[in-house]
């Protein structure tokens, strides 16, 4: 055994460790607004207690794990706890990634896990909706800055006609569209055209709904609980479906209900998240992301759903492809890439 090599290992296992600890502390961050507090200037322990109400030994011990990860800064001259501006920019500015929030995914998935144990050993699925409600809010909160930093600026500009179909008041069905967040972004750019967002999942439905309340897009945008299979409405110049096509258990026949869906001349804007076709391809650090997300969510979903297909959240671009052939497609083409996502134009 190589001793160099074994603590190597060692090191990278407390570095998991770590981050493991450190989602939960993030988490913490998030729901009692630390972060937002901490970005209104350096403060010690003692002042950040006074300045947040909060025990101070609880807060202390929160802030020396978060300088030892890297998510706070420390100042030892005057013990003082602080934001860099990228800190600030991705933990407290509303506009940012809002990581604090993604970390919500990983704990609420997490706490399933028991059953995904069991579920090893007898292949049941674990249906989407059977999830803690933290999957639901950070799955939106992972996948909404891609799609604000993507989705206008580069994704629909980049499908042949659409853009200017949508700002002469295209239709729109978004297909998946848990808590809406692509659906209100995709109103707010085009007030001329209509969308109608659609998602099996009751209570992503209802969070939805209130987004576009708030949002003021609720005159133009409309939503209905319906799975993939089974949402209405025919003629539209766009259908969208994001990060969700892999988690069904009939890609296919999802596929046959947007091309039946789509105008003759309407476009399938796909969006899945990036991988490889080939596995070697996929062992990178976004590779290692999603293949947790993939076993804890994903596969299991699908596995609770008819139709016989798992594809997982590294597919890969040459499974969709087929997919979107088996359903008639007979025009794909990859638009765009992100470290996260590929992005499809797909057409029949």
């Amino acid at each position: 055994m190589d001793r160099t090599k074994l603590d190597e290992f060692l090191g990278h296992f407390v570095a998991d460790m770590g981050a493991a600890g450190g989602a939960g502390l993030m988490a913490i961050g998030n729901r009692l607004g630390l972060y937002t507090s901490l970005a209104e200037g350096p403060a010690t322990a003692e002042q950040f207690a006074e300045r947040t109400g909060y025990h101070i030994r609880y807060l202390t011990e929160w802030l020396r794990g978060q300088a030892a990860g890297g998510y706070v800064a420390y100042d030892a001259a005057t013990d003082q706890f602080s934001l860099t501006d990228e800190q600030e920019f991705c933990l407290a500015d509303p506009t940012g990634p809002n990581l604090s929030a993604s970390a919500l995914i990983v704990l609420g998935y997490l706490r399933g896990e028991p059953r995904l144990t069991e579920a090893f050993r007898t292949g049941a699925g674990i249906a989407w909706h059977e999830h803690d409600e933290d999957v639901f809010v950070g799955c939106d909160a992972f996948y909404r800055p891609g799609y604000v930093a993507e989705l206008v600026p580069n994704w629909i500009p980049a499908l042949a006609g659409v853009e200017e179909k949508l700002r002469a008041g295209g239709r729109v069905a978004d297909v998946g569209c848990g808590l809406g967040s692509s659906s209100v972004l995709i109103a707010e750019a085009f007030p001329t055209g209509v969308v109608v967002g659609s998602d099996y999942h009751t209570e992503s439905i209802a969070l939805a709904r209130k987004k576009a309340a708030d949002a003021g897009v609720a005159d133009r945008l409309t939503f209905e609980v319906a799975s993939a299979q089974t949402f209405t409405g025919t003629g539209y110049d766009l259908v969208t479906t994001f990060d969700a096509l892999h988690d069904m258990g009939d890609p296919v026949a999802a596929a046959r209900q947007v091309r039946q869906a789509l105008a003759d001349d309407g476009t399938w804007l796909l969006v899945e998240p990036n991988a490889a076709d080939d596995v070697a391809g996929n062992l990178n650090p976004v590779g290692r992301l999603y293949y947790n997300g993939s076993t804890f969510l994903c596969v299991p979903n699908a596995l609770s759903q008819p139709g016989g297909y798992a594809l997982g959240a590294q597919a890969g671009e040459a499974a969709i492809r087929q997919i979107a052939t088996e359903a008639g497609f007979t025009r794909f083409r990859r638009v765009a890439e992100s470290p996260f996502n590929l992005a499809f134009e797909i057409r029949p």
